[in-house]
């Protein structure tokens, strides 16, 4: 049977938390919902995997990554009021235009969504364009337009590309194109998932030439992705290797990286332009000495793209905060940070 990748994913993360599981206590139980020291812990969503701000500030935009293996799947794309610190389902309507995605387009897939990366940019022409890689039903990169209306947000699908491998993140570029990860295209049998070793790479979609791997990209599991306001470079991160790469879109090669003390996952932008990376520490046995699963203990830390060092910003330690971190997303003087599993957000304080 072929289960979605989402699912495969999950299995392949599972098992190798279980080794890691047999060397060490059980998981702890999450700390309630609330303040629980310096974080607060926003419960009421469902695996939050990716974040975006809106552009008034107000909203931030999640990507649930929902997709039971004997269910529908059930995964939103939500807004969360910043203010009022509340989950709702973004509205959402269909109005097929040509110039967003590929005209062999199956259509708007509905309710039926299993949303991953998420990408949130101005397209040339000035509307803000959000799209969102989906599981559900076909292997996709949905695209959406963010418009409001009546001072309220909404979505809008005007497209989409059903892709040749299964992606992990996108990055939406003014041109309608886009860079996405394909973490696994690579996977064979024998491979070792959790080695490090190569197992996908990053492609490049254009309406004129389709999609296309970009050479000097074939790394251990690419995962986020983002993409400099120039156009110049591209950055992503190594998952499973705990690294992030820095790529020149012109001349297609690596010009950089950088290691990391955890498996980072997504990455964000922050407000002076440095990268925000955030991941879950390392399930094969780096974390024994905290005295839970891995799953739960995570890492964030900020990267100079110039120079590509890092610099820790948080490490959550052995507190069982929320459970497979794989985002955290600068608002002003916080972070938020969000998860592949679970029930909430985390926010905590960080000036950069």
């Amino acid at each position: 049977m072929k289960f979605p990748f989402s699912v495969v994913a999950t299995l392949f993360f599972a098992v190798a938390l279980n080794a890691q599981q047999q060397q060490q206590p059980a998981q702890k139980p999450l700390l309630a919902c609330g303040m629980q020291g310096d974080v607060e812990i926003l419960c009421g969503t469902r695996s939050p995997e990716d974040l975006e701000q809106t552009p008034d500030g107000k909203f931030l935009i999640l990507g649930e990554f929902v997709n039971a293996r004997n269910a529908p799947p059930s995964g939103h794309l939500v807004f969360f009021d910043l203010a009022k610190k509340t989950y709702a389902n973004a509205p959402v309507t269909a109005q097929p235009l040509k110039a967003w995605g590929d005209p062999a387009c199956p259509g708007f897939p509905g309710e039926t969504l299993t949303p991953h990366g998420i990408s949130l940019s101005k397209r040339a022409g000035g509307k803000w364009q959000l799209y969102v890689v989906n599981h559900a039903g076909r292997e996709s990169i949905e695209m959406y337009e963010l418009a409001k209306t009546n001072n309220a947000w909404s979505l809008i699908w005007h497209g989409c590309v059903v892709s040749k491998q299964a992606f992990n993140d996108v990055a939406a570029l003014p041109d309608g194109s886009f860079i996405a990860t394909n973490p696994t295209a690579l996977q064979t049998p024998q491979t070792n998932l959790f080695s490090g070793e190569p197992s996908g790479y990053v492609s490049r979609w254009t309406a004129a030439a389709g999609e296309s791997e970009l050479p000097g990209t074939r790394q251990g599991y690419p995962n986020g992705v983002l993409v400099s306001a120039d156009g110049k470079f591209m950055y992503f991160n190594a998952w499973t290797a705990k690294e992030v790469h820095k790529y020149d879109l012109k001349t297609m090669r690596e010009t950089g990286k950088v290691k990391l003390n955890f498996m980072p996952d997504n990455i964000t932008w922050t407000k002076r332009g440095h990268l925000l990376a955030a991941g879950v520490i390392d399930a094969r046995g780096q974390c024994a000495d905290r005295g839970l699963a891995c799953q739960q203990a995570f890492g964030v830390a900020v990267i100079d793209p110039a120079t590509m060092h890092a610099k820790d910003v948080y490490d959550s330690g052995s507190k069982p905060l929320i459970n497979g971190v794989s985002v955290a997303l600068q608002v002003g003087d916080s972070v938020y940070a969000g998860a592949f599993g679970g029930d909430r957000l985390v926010k905590f304080n960080w000036r950069e």
